[in-house]
């Protein structure tokens, strides 16, 4: 479960990690729930699979959770206001390299808040710590060109 962002990292690429940047946290495998991580098993962790977790339960349901902004409507698009500040999310759940389980969720950047969650805590959890690390990129580039 990610709880930080992870600044010291050993990635060669951090922006291209599933979550857009590392992030440090706690084990949610049965048994271990709330296990701080050291840094070896972070770095598998946050690659997704994580092959050489010894807590890594052999019957699960998905591996590694992938996302995509589908759709980014920070401005009103004409006709349709009501979608000003909506966010979609796409996500993909995949066992074994291959998807077992796919959908959107939605979040509204002007209320601040989700429209549309996912039932499973640890993947909302992800999602949220994907999207502001991609809130935090569109606001530095805005900075950038401005």
């Amino acid at each position: 479960m990610p709880m930080e962002k992870l600044e010291n990292g050993s990635w060669p690429h951090p922006a291209r990690l599933p979550l857009g940047c590392g992030w440090s946290g706690q084990c949610t495998v049965p048994g271990h729930e709330g296990d701080r991580l050291e840094l070896e098993d972070l770095h598998n962790c946050n690659l997704g699979y994580a092959d050489a977790c010894l807590r890594r339960p052999a019957v699960r349901v998905w591996d590694a959770v992938r996302f995509a902004v589908r759709a980014n409507a920070l401005r009103t698009i004409p006709g349709n206001e009501e979608s000003a500040g909506r966010i979609e999310l796409q996500y993909i759940c995949e066992r074994q390299n291959r998807p077992v389980e796919d959908g959107t969720l939605e979040f509204d950047a002007v209320a601040s808040k989700w429209l549309r969650s996912h039932s499973d805590a640890r993947v909302q959890k992800m999602a949220e710590c994907y999207l502001r690390v991609h809130l935090e990129r569109r606001a530095a580039r805005a900075t950038e060109v401005a």
